[in-house]
């Protein structure tokens, strides 16, 4: 599962402009408190960034974010795990959206060609033309939120696959999805998949922990996490800022830091990696 030649989501530009809107302070305001100048603030939003390692380090003290984490990134260091072997292949479908990627996943057993989808990308087409060669039969299909990146082929993708259950976040209204709940678990051969309900990002937002049930605790997992997290960032807070904390605190919590995090934008990563450096787990 390589990381290391996917971009990430965000810059430290946007890792300050969602810190902010977090902390609810203005421009002027961290200005202040920094002595970093308003221009040079919005200049590193707008990515023309010159901040230096120091003035990074007074920004993630205003903003409380992860000092060693911002500053890594501001200076395009920021720390991407070798992830640890899975008990099932993860196929990662990496499709363009905007200057960076958006992400689906298929989930499979060694040597099947049968595997579950998690998200179907902006369409049929896009999916298709990152499909893993080895998979010609999908069983389930799991949502985590509605957009058009994630979840524009979803109609398509059941009706090519022959999909019997596509699932989505329970308040969902999809033509092409039944509601999935928090805490409800699904089994697929010998895994289980777990959904979490974590609005913040969305109003309806799900992530998924997948588990091999024969191994219990020794056996790695996978979390889906959508736009709950990425390495280096988190989405956007655009329904709840404050829900977003709650469930990335957590969900993260009920994780060992093993976990494999498969975000729906940018590189995998880990939970450990992520508690140590990612901005917003300070």
């Amino acid at each position: 599962m390589p990381t290391k030649d996917v971009p990430l989501e965000d810059e430290v530009g946007d890792v300050l402009e969602k810190a902010m809107r977090w902390a609810e302070l203005s421009t002027e305001q961290i200005a202040e408190a920094t002595d970093i100048s308003p221009t040079r603030i919005l200049d590193a939003i707008d990515y023309r960034s010159d901040l230096n390692s120091a003035e990074l380090a007074r920004l993630a003290q205003v903003l409380h974010l992860n000092e060693v984490g911002l500053c890594s990134l501001g200076n395009q260091k920021y720390p991407l795990p070798a992830c640890p072997g899975l008990p099932f292949s993860v196929h990662p479908l990496r499709m363009p959206h905007g200057v960076g990627v958006a992400n689906a996943y298929v989930i499979s057993e060694p040597g099947s060609n049968h595997g579950i989808l998690f998200d179907t990308g902006p369409s049929l087409a896009a999916l298709l033309q990152n499909w893993p060669s080895s998979i010609s039969h999908i069983d389930i299909v799991f949502l985590t939120h509605i957009e058009g990146e994630h979840t524009g082929g979803l109609c398509d993708v059941v009706d090519y696959f022959g999909i019997s259950h596509a699932y989505v976040p329970g308040d969902i209204k999809a033509p092409c999805g039944e509601p999935i709940l928090e805490g409800e678990t699904k089994d697929w051969n010998r895994y289980q998949v777990i959904a979490y309900n974590t609005p913040g990002h969305a109003s309806s937002h799900n992530c998924y922990r997948i588990c091999d049930r024969n191994n219990g605790a020794k056996s790695s997992e996978l979390l889906i996490a959508g736009d709950l997290i990425f390495a280096g960032s988190i989405g956007g807070s655009y329904f709840c800022g404050m829900l977003h904390q709650q469930h990335l605190k957590r969900l993260l919590g009920l994780c060992h830091e093993s976990t494999v995090i498969a975000p729906g934008h940018g590189p995998l990563t880990t939970v450990g990696n992520e508690l140590r450096f990612n901005p917003f787990l300070s």
